[in-house]
């Protein structure tokens, strides 16, 4: 008599069979840099330290819309390479990275100021003041 075994389709080792392959672990590149920060608030304002070694103050780009603030930055690859010369080895990264985050209040874009020095971007972003109630009189 040949042996039957039973396929039930909600068994933990047939869900595994059934599932393999079609989902993929996502592959995190741990070699590409972030935009490390501090973040510091009083109450006139924020002031934020983020470390960005190696890369030109030209190449810096911070952008401030109301609450919202962005940075990016890119490095570029030095393409000289003398004769006789090869590279053995490449690991510093070469391209864009960027870090977006939103503050509590709104920044005033007008007064805020940024500095770049010793791979290091320090801004100070103070903020906007609230409107004052405004009486309208009637007519």
């Amino acid at each position: 008599m040949s042996n039957m075994t039973r396929y039930d389709p909600f068994e933990t080792d047939s869900l595994d069979n059934l599932f393999r392959g079609f989902f993929r672990p996502v592959k995190l590149d741990r070699d590409m840099p972030q935009i490390r920060m501090d973040v510091k608030e009083d109450e006139t304002g924020y002031a934020v330290h983020a470390d960005i070694p190696g890369v030109n103050k030209d190449d810096i780009h911070i952008t401030i819309d109301g609450n919202t603030v962005s940075i990016s930055a890119e490095t570029k690859k030095l393409t000289e390479q003398k004769d006789g010369e090869k590279v053995l080895r490449r690991e510093r990264y070469v391209g864009r990275v960027g870090r977006s985050f939103a503050l509590e209040h709104e920044v005033d874009e007008a007064s805020a100021s940024a500095r770049y020095q010793d791979g290091v971007l320090e801004l100070v972003l103070p903020k906007k003041t609230a409107a004052a109630a405004r009486r309208l009189a009637v007519q």
